[in-house]
């Protein structure tokens, strides 16, 4: 079973613990999962603001292909993968993946391709907000801020 998703903003923060519930099956020994949180700095940057977008349907499609790869490598019984989009505060979740299977080796494997795939090749922008420094706003009165350029996921992926 398959619990595909792309998370609008106005939904709120993910439901980790529904994805992990609907990963669980009796025949199952093994849960793995994979948790993409926002952190407050990117390299020595303070992030004041992340966001995600994207026009739905492009990595809703993607997002199945991603699964359909993972489930026809190893045998998982069950995968919940899904990505928010909107504004992301400190801490909270931007993506999860979960595979279950039998045994630890085949979600594992699976739950590191699934995120790496993910980040690889689905078309969800990302924007970052942040300023120049950890220490927040410059003395002299103006923001600090700078916009980070927009990086369409997969990019890198589709040239090759």
């Amino acid at each position: 079973m398959k619990l595909v998703e792309i998370v609008e903003a106005s939904s709120g923060e993910l439901d980790v613990a529904r994805y992990v519930f609907f990963a669980r099956d009796l025949s199952c020994g093994e849960i793995s999962a994979f948790d993409g949180t926002r952190r407050d700095l990117f390299e020595v940057r303070r992030v004041v603001e992340l966001r995600y977008e994207a026009y739905v349907p492009m990595p809703l499609r993607q997002l199945h292909q991603v699964y359909a790869a993972a489930r026809s490598r190893w045998a998982v019984e069950r995968l919940a993968v899904v990505h928010r989009l909107g504004g992301v505060a400190v801490a909270e979740a931007s993506v999860f993946v979960t595979p279950s299977s039998v045994h630890r080796a085949e979600p594992l494997a699976a739950c590191e391709f699934l995120i790496e795939d993910v980040k690889a090749s689905v078309p969800i922008w990302k924007e970052n907000r942040e300023y120049l420094d950890r220490r927040g706003p410059s003395p002299g009165g103006g923001s600090g801020r700078r916009m980070r350029k927009r990086r369409r996921r997969g990019d890198a992926a589709r040239t090759r």
